[in-house]
């Protein structure tokens, strides 16, 4: 029996080789734009249609991230984000591999309004802390946070240099909650989460709503935002069942 020859690669899955060889290899490191598609038809003598083909479906496998307007780009592995625990971002980012950084927005004092008051159970026009940061993975961000913090737990923090030590390690470290809620909700980004996280209006976010408490007191009132292109958020439970005995048939 003589053995078969393999058939020779389509062209577009020829590029496709070509492109995730330089990914794979770390010549093209995540976040690292690639040749436009008239480049690659010269360097690689195909046509657009062939290049437009194999770098659509390296998109649509996540493996680029094409940006209209602006270019195409090594896509960096999706992250997760923890749901069921409390975890320093850096240390998140820094685990994928990325360089952490962050820029400050806002950190300041301010009277808390009807909603916050009701969810962080004070009264109207109590004093809270506000920080609102945007967080980096290799320059780009990669989460928006909006923490408002309870005074009476953590005086100190405006005091904080959040450019050297994440938010969520200080508090921890300061009081430790005994509860936390998280609530998740998908949605399209405002005018200033749009330029603070460099997206577009139609680019879908995951919002992690999230609160802790220490004992009966509320500690923070915090909303991070993550672009849904390039994040994801998971949790791993034991599930727990309840037993009841069957009723014992009457008569």
């Amino acid at each position: 029996m003589k053995n078969s020859i393999p058939a020779p690669k389509a062209l577009y899955q020829q590029v496709k080789a070509h492109i995730l060889e330089k990914i794979d290899s770390g010549a093209w490191p995540p976040d690292t734009k690639v040749p436009s598609e008239n480049q690659l038809v010269k360097r690689l003598n195909v046509s657009r249609m062939t290049v437009n083909r194999a770098m659509r479906e390296l998109s649509e496998n996540e493996r680029l991230v094409r940006i209209q307007g602006v270019g195409t780009y090594v896509a960096r592995p999706k992250p997760i984000a923890a749901l069921y625990e409390i975890r320093n971002i850096a240390e998140e980012i820094r685990e994928w591999g990325g360089n952490y950084s962050c820029t400050m927005i806002l950190l300041t004092q301010e009277k808390a309004f009807s909603e916050l008051a009701v969810a962080m159970k004070i009264s109207l026009g109590t004093k809270v802390f506000h920080s609102i940061i945007v967080h980096k993975s290799n320059g780009k961000p990669v989460m928006l946070g909006d923490r408002f913090v309870n005074p009476l737990f953590a005086p100190d923090y405006l005091k904080q240099d959040f450019t050297k030590i994440n938010p969520s390690k200080y508090l921890m470290g300061v009081v430790p909650p005994t509860d936390i809620e998280h609530v998740i909700e998908a949605g399209l980004p405002d005018g200033q989460t749009q330029k603070l996280l460099e997206i577009t209006s139609q680019d879908p976010c995951l919002y992690l709503h999230r609160q802790t408490w220490s004992g009966e007191g509320v500690v923070t009132h915090s909303r991070m935002i993550y672009p849904g292109a390039t994040y994801r958020i998971s949790g791993r439970f034991k599930p727990v069942f309840s037993y009841h005995e069957p009723s014992s048939p009457k008569g």
